[in-house]
């Protein structure tokens, strides 16, 4: 399958991320944070900072690549809870954020934003958590990882 960028990703997000899979709408990003597993869907569509500019059909398909992480989500890391959220007060571009949490995790239960510095990943961390979801996503018939 060839995938065409369409929309470039806001500075911060290159610098807060990277991207590790592609959906048909969506970008995915992994947030550089080991303290959680810390996804980020991302549009690829320019000028677009809520989810009701999107399209009737883009939209529709943001809410099947949200689901779709999710129960992908849940299945590799098992979490206590699963935050998702679209805020954007500080990077306008529309992205939406898919954070596992757990009771004993360096955050809990307050928001991830600003609680503990980010602690970069490890190479080994990274494909760990990586090939986590790639698995999940493959064992759960999703055709679109890349």
């Amino acid at each position: 399958m060839t995938l065409s960028r369409v929309a470039d990703l806001h500075p911060q997000l290159q610098k807060d991320c990277l991207v590790v899979g592609r959906f048909p709408l969506c970008q995915l990003l992994l947030l550089r944070d080991a303290h959680y597993p810390w996804f980020v869907l991302v549009p690829d569509r320019d000028g677009i900072s809520e989810i009701y500019q999107l399209s009737d059909v883009d939209q529709q398909q943001l809410m099947r690549e949200s689901t779709m992480l999710s129960r992908a989500l849940v299945a590799a890391f098992v979490p206590d809870k699963l935050n998702i959220a679209a805020l954007g007060n500080v990077v306008p571009q529309l992205h939406v954020h898919h954070v596992v949490r757990y009771t004993d995790d360096a955050a809990w239960p307050a928001p991830v934003w600003g609680k503990v510095a980010a602690k970069g990943y490890t190479t080994e961390g990274l494909a760990a958590v990586v090939e986590k979801l790639r698995h999940a996503l493959t064992i759960n018939d999703f055709e679109y990882w890349v």
